[in-house]
């Protein structure tokens, strides 16, 4: 949202400046009121260039940064994670994201089953982890995973899955 309004006003910004260049007479028209400007009407346009590069340099991707926040211990349906779920998720996004469909990791694959559907216990996906499924002959490979990474991912899935 904030980076959306960020770059519609910019956008305004740079049309207001083509109009006012436009109504001082195009490029050269404003060349040479720029020349016949005072010293203190120099410094100020000066002023004001410096200000609006550092509003559109430092203020607006800071406040991209601060809307964007830390919301990685908040899964859909209000559930809270650990940070081991919350690691969990991006490994799930990252490695399983592509064929598993899981609201809370904003996934739709389509080749896996739907884990909101399923809403497996972590035992079940661990198992399906560590050996694949269809005996290592479909789709799912075994081993995508391994130790605590697989246990970050089963974690997060029996936690948020259908939530």
């Amino acid at each position: 949202m904030v980076a959306a309004a960020s770059f519609v006003i910019g956008f305004v910004l740079i049309g207001l400046a083509v109009v006012l260049v436009a109504m001082r007479g195009g490029p050269r028209g404003t060349r040479e009121a720029m020349h016949t400007q005072s010293a203190g009407g120099r410094s100020a346009a000066t002023w004001v260039i410096a200000g609006l590069c550092l509003v559109f340099g430092v203020a607006i991707p800071a406040a991209v940064m601060a809307a964007n926040g830390d919301h990685d211990k908040q899964a859909r349906g209000g559930v809270e994670l650990t940070s081991e779920q919350a690691e969990g998720r991006r490994l799930f996004t990252y490695n399983c994201g592509t064929c598993h469909t899981m609201k809370s990791a904003n996934t739709s694959g389509r080749v896996g089953p739907n884990l909101d559907e399923l809403r497996p216990p972590k035992a079940l996906t661990l198992d399906a982890i560590e050996k694949g499924r269809a005996r290592g002959q479909g789709q799912m490979p075994g081993e995508l995973l391994v130790g605590e990474e697989a246990e970050k991912v089963a974690s997060y899935i029996e936690a948020a899955a259908g939530r």
